[in-house]
């Protein structure tokens, strides 16, 4: 394959961060919009995103994009697009997602059907046949339709990005990996800073942070439907991608040169989040500890609070909050310049906490939208360089 035009969704609120992340990699911005940012690349591009991007959901192929207010415009446009150059005769597809936003065409069910039926008359025209044994590779197709223009596409990752294969065990309400590495990827927290997560349950954050510190790319350790597209993407692609991925571990990371903590109140999480982070391959960059938030202090200054904590999802868990938040305050002040940052759905979080955020950013969690508050601290005082005439002594 050339050129092509993929996008990776992410959450809504986080467009900024998988944008840099994209660019870091060196690929080309072609559009940003709500909770998506498309991009430019080739099918090395596919490989490279799938297993170094940190805050994508998937990376789609985009097949084709055309306008469609009748369920006719949609089969059409659906039919016109070269299906046979992307599915085999025995290729198993349909349409896994449909989704559609302010646009006259808007059931799901209606909208995979008759998309469907499309492709299949696309595909037994171009292969000759009536009947399709679908016995071969997945081949998912996702469309997604805003103001009645329809972007159509092969999802190349299946399983959603966030899940990166380490947390088979988790908390009640577990943050998502991918949202977890926005988060910190919205702090300036850099791994020669500690870090403390008094709410870490499975120990998402500390993980994903720990990943960041040892440069160990997310997607390393999982599969992905588009490695079975061996006439799309050549095999070489994807372990050159991976070779690339290991040769930028940093093997030599020690708990001595990252201070990375998670706490929590439940002695059980702390199982769980210490067996998560051995899965991961980072248990020896992180300590863990069972500890109240109330007890939480530090003598280093300028560390990070980054968590996630307790929203009052259930109704009698609600009470609860104003004491935990004003709690989760008190904490902070002691911490003498430390920032702090809290993803929370809780309205009254900052009245609670006894001080107004610096920054709210509003960004949403599935359907949930939640507050991305950001308290910060003071900047450490730069390093002096060292004295030449010192260090030749």
């Amino acid at each position: 394959m050339g050129y092509l035009k993929l996008t990776a969704p992410c959450h809504f609120g986080l467009e900024a961060v998988l944008k840099k992340e994209i660019l870091d990699l060196g690929y080309d911005i072609d559009e940003v919009s709500d909770g998506r940012v498309t991009f430019l690349g080739d099918a090395e591009a596919i490989c490279y995103g799938n297993v170094f991007l940190r805050s994508a959901e998937r990376i789609l192929l985009i097949t084709g994009t055309f306008h469609a207010e009748t369920f006719e415009e949609l089969f059409q446009g659906t039919r016109a697009i070269p299906w046979e150059e992307y599915i085999p005769k025995n290729g198993k597809f349909w349409v896994t997602k449909a989704a559609s936003v302010k646009s006259k065409l808007f059931s799901p069910s209606d909208i995979q059907s008759i998309m469907k039926k499309a492709m299949v008359e696309r595909l037994k025209d171009r292969y000759g046949i009536e009947w399709f044994e679908e016995t071969g590779e997945d081949y998912p197709v996702r469309v997604f339709i805003k103001n009645d223009e329809v972007t159509v596409a092969l999802d190349t990752t299946g399983v959603s990005l966030h899940k990166r294969g380490y947390r088979r065990l988790t908390a009640k309400a577990p943050i998502a990996e991918n949202l977890a590495a926005a988060l910190i990827m919205l702090t300036p927290w850099k791994q020669d800073r500690i870090l403390v997560d008094p709410f870490c349950g499975s120990g998402t954050i500390p993980i994903e942070a720990a990943l960041m510190a040892a440069g160990i790319a997310p997607g390393m350790n999982r599969e992905f439907t588009a490695e079975q597209w061996k006439h799309l993407i050549p095999t070489k692609l994807w372990y050159q991608c991976v070779e690339d991925a290991n040769d930028r571990i940093r093997k030599d990371l020690t708990q001595n040169d990252v201070d990375i903590q998670g706490y929590d109140i439940d002695s059980e999480m702390i199982k769980i989040a210490k067996q998560n982070a051995a899965d991961a391959g980072v248990e020896h960059l992180i300590h863990f500890q069972t500890r109240d938030v109330a007890n939480l202090s530090h003598s280093k200054k300028y560390g990070f609070l980054i968590t996630n904590p307790p929203y009052g999802e259930r109704l009698e868990e609600k009470k609860d909050l104003p004491a935990l938040y004003r709690t989760v305050g008190e904490t902070y002040k002691a911490l003498d310049s430390w920032s702090m940052y809290l993803i929370t759905s809780y309205e009254n979080a900052e009245k609670d906490i006894g001080r107004k955020a610096d920054k709210n950013r509003k960004i949403y969690n599935g359907m949930m939208k939640t507050y991305f508050l950001q308290f910060n601290g003071p900047k450490p005082p730069k390093r002096k360089p060292a004295d030449k005439s010192e260090s030749q002594k």
